[in-house]
């Protein structure tokens, strides 16, 4: 019997190092995928249709919701951003772990459309720690950390909507602490 994958849903605020924890989980196991998003923007220097995004065009992503083809969508920028139904069902059905890093209204989508999905929080130590790693970017403005900062508070306020929360004071530690969970989760679908 084929074991079956499962998807996976990664929220933080901006600062807290989702993508670094994804890409330590990703040295870690082989059995995760990212979710490749749909978009209308043009791409940028060195994007690749199908590896970064797949670019369409806003005809060809408006039937795809019409479709039913998204698992969510918004739109930003007067661009549309959202998530193909299909590479998801793709890579579950080969038994990957399927993560979908996104904010939190589109997990909240998420997680109605699709009640199996695992839903992670990932939390700063606090969040003096949260603004002292916004600064040390140094690609922010003072008033960019405040409105990163009130966002941050405004999301955290969510975080008891996913099915787990995990501190990220240590990369280590979260790192472990995820794969935890997803040998847990597997097991528990699979058994």
């Amino acid at each position: 019997m084929n074991k079956k994958g499962m998807l996976v849903i990664l929220s933080a605020p901006s600062g807290c190092g989702k993508d670094t924890v994804f890409k330590a989980l990703c040295k870690r196991r082989n059995d995760i995928v990212e979710s490749v998003s749909a978009t209308t923007r043009a791409p940028r220097d060195g994007e690749v249709d199908g590896v970064n995004y797949y670019f369409k065009t806003v005809g060809e992503f408006e039937k795809m919701i019409a479709n039913n083809g998204l698992l969510e969508y918004a739109k930003y920028n007067n661009c549309y951003y959202g998530t193909p139904v299909d590479g998801v069902q793709s890579a579950v059905d080969a038994g990957k772990v399927c993560f979908l890093i996104i904010e939190v209204q589109g997990a909240q989508s998420i997680m109605k459309m699709c009640p199996d999905a695992v839903s992670i929080f990932l939390l700063p130590p606090s969040m003096e720690v949260l603004e002292h790693r916004l600064r040390k970017r140094e690609t922010n403005s003072p008033d960019d950390i405040k409105n990163r900062i009130d966002i941050a508070e405004s999301e955290i306020k969510i975080a008891p909507l996913y099915k787990y929360n995990v501190v990220n004071d240590s990369l280590e530690d979260a790192v472990d602490e995820i794969n935890e969970i997803i040998n847990k989760e597997l097991e528990a679908q699979n058994a």
